[in-house]
């Protein structure tokens, strides 16, 4: 029963909010050589909890609306298939995804005690959000915009409870994060196209059209390394933040076969699976040259 739940919350999904938190705390580290280890838990934990829920959540609304018995399942996209093979029932799934929402509002409530307004701002978006993700915000397209902000809102909130400000460099830190998770969730939505749009979903691949979309692609990796770039050449992060443009091939060949299979499923895993690693890869790389660079100035 455990591997039935930790395959609905989708572990290898997880990784993106834990690497963002990740990016908030190295970020902070690298300026005070000092991070709370208590609430850099308790933020983890919370991030951890309000992700579970919005992926359970997506679950259940994909099942009840017939998408995931309408889609063909890949490791990459389709749902879990937890629902459609009657792994587990329904309302379950349902309450376990409200149980993790209750969960992160509470970690996140303590730290809006802590820590004010603007951790308050943060939740009060993520709860609205979350809760409505599967039901309001992919249907209108805005799936994408809705993880970059996520991406972004973690990394600031993390800055923020560790050093008591919003700086320049975590909301650039933020923004970088946000958008390698969008391209994540953009890329997976492509098998999902033909179930999607019949069931009146409408996400940018769908308003896009798949050709289309394909060449759209290659806007969140630019994007993301032009932050990092444009963010070196003006002092706002650390030189060794550089370290992670080593993910770039995976970039192209993510790109180049997305370009060649936008309409091939079986095709398309292995772009998806690039851009994935290539999400993680980068994400990892760059929280890691703010430790590095933290090492150096302060040794």
């Amino acid at each position: 029963m455990l591997s039935v739940w930790l395959r609905i919350i989708r572990l290898r999904f997880l990784l993106a909010s834990m690497i963002a938190v990740s990016v908030g705390l190295a970020l902070g580290w690298s300026q005070n050589i000092s991070i709370d280890i208590f609430t850099a838990a308790l933020t983890m934990g919370g991030v951890i909890a309000l992700h579970a829920s919005v992926d359970l959540l997506n679950d259940y609304w994909d099942f009840k609306r017939g998408i995931d018995t309408a889609t063909k399942r890949t490791k990459m996209s389709g749902g879990t298939g937890v629902l459609p093979e009657g792994l587990l029932r329904p309302e379950q799934v349902y309450r376990a995804g409200i149980g993790f929402l209750i969960l992160g509002s509470l970690i996140g409530g303590y730290f809006v005690i802590t820590d004010g307004v603007i951790i308050a701002a943060i939740l009060g978006f993520a709860i609205i959000s979350i809760y409505f993700y599967s039901t309001k915000i992919v249907d209108s397209g805005l799936a994408e915009i809705f993880v970059g902000i996520k991406g972004t809102m973690i990394v600031i909130g993390t800055y923020f409870i560790q050093n008591n400000m919003v700086s320049v460099d975590s909301i650039f830190s933020g923004i970088m994060i946000g958008i390698l998770s969008s391209a994540v969730l953009f890329i997976t939505s492509f098998p999902d196209y033909n179930a999607d749009k019949s069931k009146g979903r409408k996400t940018l691949v769908i308003i896009l059209g798949r050709q289309k979309a394909s060449n759209v692609f290659w806007f969140f990796p630019s994007f993301a390394y032009t932050v990092i770039i444009s963010c070196v050449a003006f002092d706002i992060f650390p030189f060794l933040t550089l370290i992670s443009l080593v993910a770039m091939p995976l970039m192209f060949d993510s790109g180049i076969r997305l370009r060649r299979n936008h309409s091939d499923i079986e095709g398309l895993i292995p772009a998806m699976s690039a851009t994935l690693k290539f999400s993680r890869i980068t994400g990892v790389l760059f929280a890691l040259g703010f430790v590095l660079s933290g090492l150096f100035i302060y040794t």
